[in-house]
């Protein structure tokens, strides 16, 4: 069974997401925050598989609370339920795994629950045959990934891309195109660290397939992949680029 944590300030919405996630018989809710502060303190000690984050909160924003869960490890599973949906696109560039509206529909909490376990399996199973088998995707060359319920095997040297774009997680590579709800972050764990670079918040490349560096304005660069694809590089990540391409 999976470990909760709820950050809700109204206690009513707090009540009927416990009574929701209790009936679903997949998560025990382990602790509950009314605030940032009391959050950040019992979350990395509680250790919750993932978090329940609403965003306008009477001592501060989950959004900020977002950005410092992300930087925990292991990092929970981020899922912002609110009543404001302008939020969407600011929550999944912070890797939210998913976006609930108020008033709670229970059906929609089932997905979300029953696609978390989905992604848990498969990385169970990832581990469990890493060593003896010698058939995890570091050997296969092949990455697992949850699209449409179907777990779809995409050779991890064909990928030119990772992005977020528009809410939505995009796995480009040589011939298709995938969309999905996951995080970056989630996807990123999975990747060979030799080939695979994060240069933006949102945006993981292969960097086999860069084919040309532009320089941009602020001391930025665009990268130009081999399908014409731009990709912004952020002065962030520009060092690491810099070292492992070698410019």
């Amino acid at each position: 069974m999976m470990k909760a944590f709820i950050v809700e300030d109204e206690p009513l919405a707090r009540d009927e997401l416990k009574y929701l996630l209790k009936r679903s018989r997949q998560v025990e809710v382990v602790g509950e925050a009314e605030g940032i502060e009391d959050a950040m303190s019992d979350i990395p000690r509680l250790k919750p598989d993932l978090v329940f984050l609403d965003i306008e909160l009477a001592e501060g924003n989950g959004l900020q609370l977002a950005k410092q869960l992300a930087e925990l490890d292991p990092a929970p599973a981020l899922i912002f339920a609110t009543a404001y949906d302008e939020f969407a696109l600011q929550a999944f560039e912070l890797y939210a795994f998913d976006y609930l509206l108020k008033p709670f529909d229970e059906k929609r909490i089932r997905q979300t629950l029953d696609k978390l376990v989905k992604l848990r399996k498969i990385g169970e199973d990832e581990s469990r045959t890493k060593s003896p088998l010698r058939t995890s995707a570091e050997q296969t060359g092949k990455m697992a990934v949850l699209i449409d319920d179907r777990i779809v095997l995409i050779d991890r040297d064909t990928i030119l891309f990772i992005g977020l774009i528009e809410g939505k997680t995009i796995i480009k590579t040589e011939e298709n195109e995938y969309k999905m709800g996951d995080p970056l972050i989630v996807l990123e764990k999975k990747l060979d660290n030799r080939s695979f670079l994060r240069v933006h918040r949102g945006f993981i490349v292969n960097v086999t397939h860069i084919s040309e560096i532009q320089p941009w304005f602020n001391s930025t660069y665009n990268l130009i992949m081999s399908d014409g694809s731009n990709i912004p590089v952020s002065r962030t990540y520009v060092k690491e680029l810099k070292q492992l391409i070698g410019f």
